[in-house]
């Protein structure tokens, strides 16, 4: 992995954890702003509990090494979760700085995982058999009727 490449992984991933763990320890806790914004933007605080728990595990997960697919399944939940947020601030109507830092934080999730590095991939080994045909040679000949 280059040196610009390496510091373009771990700025963002430093950026990604940050934003999920914090956000997320608020959510848990219904901190007054958040509770504030989550009910300005129509949703019932109830679900604060449920995407801070998820995003709690989600910046875990990307945290630590190895666990490639938790890793894939934790990218995807975040790019989810900030997207659905951009979503729901562009419906509402909110103000640019709420549009930019979660479009940003898109964003940082996206380039955490292009450049993460080989190690911190899934490997093709998990999905090998997936749209596999069966070889001709492991069929036995007398399976196969004479035609006439």
């Amino acid at each position: 992995m280059g040196n610009a490449r390496a510091i373009g992984y771990w700025a963002t991933t430093a950026a990604v954890v940050f934003v999920l763990a914090t956000g997320g320890v608020a959510d848990l806790i219904q901190r007054g702003g958040t509770a504030g914004g989550m009910v300005e933007l129509g949703y019932p605080t109830y679900v604060m509990g449920i995407l801070g728990f998820w995003k709690v595990l989600g910046a875990a997960a990307i945290a630590v090494p190895r666990f490639p697919l938790v890793k894939e399944w934790a990218y995807a939940g975040a790019f989810f979760d900030l997207t659905g947020g951009l979503a729901s601030h562009i419906a509402h109507g909110s103000g640019a700085n709420h549009l930019f830092y979660t479009a940003f934080f898109a964003l940082c999730v996206v380039a955490s995982w292009a450049l993460r590095p080989a190690g911190r991939k899934l490997g093709v080994r998990v999905f090998r058999d997936y749209g596999r045909v069966p070889e001709l040679a492991t069929v036995p000949s007398a399976a196969v009727p004479a035609t006439r």
